[in-house]
């Protein structure tokens, strides 16, 4: 997520209200998730495990837990609490916006582009031109739609990542102020759900088809050209390369890479990153060849332990 402007560190020090180290005026352009941090960002860290990757990442404004030395170049923001200051500055720079119209007016819809009834079109919304979005379909807000795009009926666009932090009073959530990006192209199937980045875009890349009844996951990458079947579900932070296929009940889970061209049969669990062009089955989900083969040997077990039976006998 970008900022309307440049920020000084001590303007952003003093909107979350903690100390820092830098320069007043050093310069803060947004904030993002580590996996997806520019130079200029604040990037949030509360677990010394995970210190020197944010220390060392793209990210120029660490905010931290503890004052620890830091890299030359950069700047920190000190908290007792960076998960809450991280939620305290999405809030402040990506506000949730009600809305008492079903398309708000702020909303871009272009040429030809039919919006069947009891649709809900939220703030910022851009749809393309020639696009078909069936009824009951939800577009939160910022959500980017491209040309020739098809949504049926029941599916959500843009609700928040599932992303908690565990307290001794419960599960406090992670707000959500990205996106969710559909290139040109795109058939989305039936009470499909699509979640928005945290700080980043969740995207469907340009060709793409969805079935219905398939999750997909904040930040989340798919290609050119996919095909994911019905009641699939891919966790958040996953990349899909262009033209995988994924067949139905697949399930991932997050911060995996899904290789150009792979296939993934029906019912697989995806536990690891995935070469592309092989083909996947099973659960941790490996190639079809050798999983089937371990099944077929499986299978030969009560033979094998009769043999040995009629041996010793």
């Amino acid at each position: 997520m970008k900022f309307p402007k440049t920020y000084k560190l001590k303007e952003i020090a003093a909107l979350i209200g903690c100390d820092f180290v830098g320069s007043d005026d050093f310069p803060v352009l947004g904030m993002n998730e580590i996996h997806v941090v520019e130079p200029g960002d604040i990037v949030f860290v509360d677990h010394p495990k995970y210190y020197d990757k944010a220390l060392n990442s793209a990210a120029t404004i660490v905010l931290i837990n503890k004052e620890v030395e830091c890299p030359e170049g950069k700047a920190l923001l000190v908290s007792d609490d960076p998960f809450r200051d991280f939620n305290k500055l999405t809030h402040h720079f990506k506000p949730f916006l009600a809305s008492n119209v079903a398309i708000a007016p702020t909303a871009k819809i272009g040429e030809n582009t039919i919006v069947q009834p009891n649709c809900f079109i939220g703030n910022n919304v851009t749809i393309g031109d020639n696009c078909i979005i069936h009824s009951n379909v939800s577009i939160y807000d910022d959500a980017v739609i491209g040309n020739n795009v098809t949504i049926h009926a029941g599916t959500v666009l843009g609700a928040n990542a599932f992303y908690y932090k565990k307290r001794p009073e419960g599960f406090d959530q992670l707000l959500s102020g990205g996106r969710v990006v559909i290139k040109d192209n795109v058939d989305i199937g039936a009470a499909c759900t699509i979640d928005r980045g945290v700080t980043g875009d969740t995207i469907i890349g340009e060709g793409s088809k969805l079935d219905n009844q398939i999750q997909i996951g904040h930040d989340t990458v798919v290609g050119k050209k996919c095909l994911i079947a019905s009641q699939a579900g891919i966790a958040g932070c996953v990349v899909i390369e262009d033209e995988v296929t994924i067949w139905g009940q697949v399930g991932s889970t997050s911060g995996v890479t899904i290789g150009e061209k792979a296939v993934i049969l029906a019912q697989s669990g995806v536990s690891k990153s995935l070469e592309g062009h092989k083909t996947y089955f099973g659960y941790p989900a490996e190639e079809s060849r050798q999983k089937l083969k371990e099944m077929a040997m499986i299978k030969q077990i009560p033979k094998i332990l009769d043999d040995i039976k009629n041996i010793k006998q």
